[in-house]
């Protein structure tokens, strides 16, 4: 690139890095603010809730790329074009390909971007954020333990925690079970929930004693400095994880397994999330072409160039919902597939037409009337 299109190049990636984490921070405010209920009702960290809505943040980024893309390139167009920049860049003798070439290349890193998200880090953040939830699910400290609360658990298992710390410590705990033969009860100091050598889930209890009431009517206790409590009884966990077609690489939706087609949906479903995975990147040479073609598809204007904006930004919303009903449409006719990349294409070659149109002057209509008079009154 020369020195010009390095600045033309600069000028425009700036506020496009700036739309974009403008929307991810929104995006991620958005996330952050629905994962309180990890914390809130399942009584998690506040890093499980910030690694949720970390992993989010690859399916978040391949939406508002495009989106951020359009908004950036258009307030640093307007801004060249109002400042004359634009102009003087044409009266240095550059062509229309020249001044344009740095905005495409920015839509080419932008659409290798969005790439690399849908095809590698959207499937493993999706995968990775489903087995989080699906352990917060099955998480026996969550379901059992409540603090200041007695907590009915399976099998006649009662527990109750006077206090819960923030590294996961339980203060004063006590524990009650009655399998119907005895009953027994637990209390302990401090307790921690972990696993043994097995993989079991087990409640270590530190300082405590033990007390058992059997049905003859015997009464035994004891103390204890430590005391592991198998859980694993009481798990009770028999569900799988289900992981959708958003979850899958690419390979398994081209290639399903059987185990794949019974969990995750129809062959037609995943094979819809395959091309949109595809295709959604061509988004991105739709908003830079939209946006080169509202500020510098027409004539100068020195009132600006709303009007003009404002239908490039109709235009590119409604192409995008069209893009998200044809993955839908695509599931049930795999031959729509293909309107999935001939539907942004289409746009694409539009809008270059319209922008290298501009250059061609308009011809005038003749008219014999006006020629006659014009050639008698000469």
């Amino acid at each position: 690139m020369t020195l010009i299109q390095r600045y033309l190049f600069r000028q425009i990636s700036l506020p496009v890095v700036a739309a974009c984490a403008s929307l991810a921070g929104i995006g991620i405010l958005s996330q952050s603010l629905d994962q309180l209920e990890v914390i809130v009702e399942r009584g998690q960290s506040v890093w499980v809730m910030v690694k949720l809505t970390l992993l989010a943040l690859p399916q978040l980024l391949a939406v508002i790329l495009p989106i951020g893309l359009f908004v950036g390139a258009l307030i640093a167009l307007t801004r060249m074009q109002r400042e004359q920049e634009l102009t003087a860049a044409f009266a240095g003798g550059m062509t229309r390909w020249q001044v344009i070439s740095p905005a495409a290349r920015l839509a080419f890193l932008v659409l290798i971007l969005n790439l690399v998200m849908t095809l590698f880090a959207q499937p493993w953040a999706q995968r990775e954020a489903r087995n989080q939830a699906f352990a917060i699910r099955t998480d026996l400290a969550a379901l059992l333990v409540e603090e200041g609360q007695f907590v009915q658990g399976p099998d006649g298992l009662t527990v109750y925690v006077q206090q819960i710390e923030q590294n996961g410590l339980l203060k004063n705990l006590f524990v009650y079970l009655d399998d119907g033969k005895s009953t027994q009860n637990w209390s302990a100091a401090e307790a921690r929930f972990g696993r043994d050598a097995a993989n079991e889930p087990v409640l270590t209890m530190i300082d405590g004693s033990w007390q058992k009431y059997s049905s003859r009517g015997v009464l035994e206790t004891l103390s204890f400095d430590r005391y592991d409590f198998p859980l694993g009884q009481f798990s009770g966990v028999t569900e799988q994880i289900r992981y959708k077609p958003a979850d899958l690489y690419l390979r398994q939706l081209l290639n399903p397994s059987p185990r794949v087609l019974e969990t995750a949906g129809s062959r037609g479903e995943l094979l819809a999330e395959a091309h949109a995975r595809i295709a959604a990147p061509l988004y991105a040479l739709v908003a830079m072409a939209m946006a080169l073609a509202a500020i510098m598809g027409g004539s100068f204007s020195r009132t600006g160039y709303s009007l003009r904006i404002a239908k490039a930004a109709g235009v590119f919303l409604l192409v995008r919902v069209i893009g998200y009903g044809l993955v839908a449409a695509s599931a049930w006719n795999p031959w729509m597939n293909i309107l999935q990349y001939l539907a942004p294409l289409i746009v694409v070659a539009a809008a270059v037409r319209l922008l290298f149109r501009a250059l061609k002057p308009r011809k005038r209509r003749k008219s014999p009337v006006i020629d006659r008079l014009r050639a008698r009154f000469a």
